[in-house]
């Protein structure tokens, strides 16, 4: 089995069958950890006995221990998991321990980014049916779309497709994030209930999403204190550096989206018509006046630039924070430019 196809991941949560090794991993925790609570569910129940939580350094310092545990029968029956959070490459022997062990139970560790060409990664991919490894990435696109549809149907409420595009272009970084703010909107509007894009805004008007969205928007027209304004709010609301950096990216790319039809003779109204996920009523006044700045060449030679921040914010030893405020701030001076040009 190792590695599972996406479209494979949902019926095994639910039924796992013969595996014995489970991981789950990826940078989307909040994913790997709802995947996890499933898994859990589907083999303990709310029984207890049938759960066993174990450290992760516990776990890489005696390498028979998971083997051990998961072959240890449950008191009230049935079979057992054995699980371990923040997993990392120091489990590699203690997963295929548990791999070679002979208990019915199965082990599950969860992790964050690993490296697939060593560790643990490598020693459960190779192996047989008895391990599988998933991948646990954030969720873009139509994808995430469906993912927000189907938690808030677990609430018992629907949503105008507006609604969820606006959702989607904010609750996508983070899996628990995301259905936090679903419980949210749907306690907004009631059982029963369906969610506009008004209705959305009320509920998720807080924090630093939208005081990104204020400073990308003020950004892309040329208005650099407004600009630096919002990013200092959406810092002090806990927004991380490659967040910025990707949100930016995304606004651009879109704008260019738009650019490029102006271009060949759409008129801004009909180019932000066009695109897909529509963009939420409250921001088109400002897409249309930044596309009365923007050209597609420029908009795509920022990009570029978003592109190579993002890099930086991972690789190198410049503040990461640093890195995020001058690639945005860089888009207001050039809108400046272009006012002035």
């Amino acid at each position: 089995m190792a590695k599972l196809d996406a479209r494979r991941i949902q019926a095994f949560l639910a039924d796992p069958g013969a595996a014995r090794v489970v991981l789950l991993f990826g940078e989307d925790t909040g994913l790997v950890r709802e995947r996890g609570d499933m898994l859990t569910r589907a083999i303990a129940g709310d029984d207890p006995f049938r759960l066993v939580e174990i450290p992760r350094d516990v776990a890489a310092k005696d390498a028979s221990l998971l083997a051990a545990e998961a072959a240890t029968p449950a008191l009230t029956g049935g079979r057992r998991m054995v699980r371990v959070h923040d997993a990392t490459d120091g489990l590699a022997n203690a997963a295929k321990a548990a791999l070679a062990g002979n208990g019915p139970g199965i082990v599950l560790l969860e992790g964050g980014s690993l490296d697939g060409r060593k560790g643990l990664r490598a020693a459960l991919e190779k192996a047989g049916p008895e391990a599988a490894v998933i991948a646990c990435y954030t969720e873009t696109g139509a994808a995430l779309e469906a993912s927000i549809i189907g938690v808030l149907r677990e609430y018992g409420v629907t949503a105008e497709p507006g609604a969820v595009a606006w959702m989607a272009q904010r609750l996508g970084e983070d899996r628990l994030v995301m259905r936090r703010e679903c419980e949210k909107i749907a306690l907004y509007v009631g059982a029963g209930g369906r969610v506009s894009e008004e209705e959305a805004l009320a509920s998720l008007s807080e924090g630093s999403t939208l005081d990104l969205d204020a400073a990308l928007l003020a950004a892309t027209e040329g208005d650099a204190p407004r600009t630096d304004r919002a990013l200092d709010a959406a810092f002090a609301e806990g927004a991380a550096a490659v967040q910025v950096v990707r949100g930016a990216l995304r606004h651009v790319q879109r704008l260019e989206v738009a650019a490029l039809a102006v271009a060949r003779g759409a008129s801004p109204k009909d180019a932000l018509d066009g695109l897909r996920p529509p963009v939420f009523f409250k921001s088109r006044p400002s897409f249309e006046r930044a596309l009365r700045l923007w050209r597609p060449e420029t908009l795509a030679a920022a990009g570029a630039v978003l592109l190579e921040a993002e890099r930086a914010t991972k690789t190198t030893g410049m503040p990461d924070v640093s890195v995020a405020r001058a690639a945005v701030m860089g888009l207001a001076r050039e809108a400046v430019r272009a006012k002035r040009g």
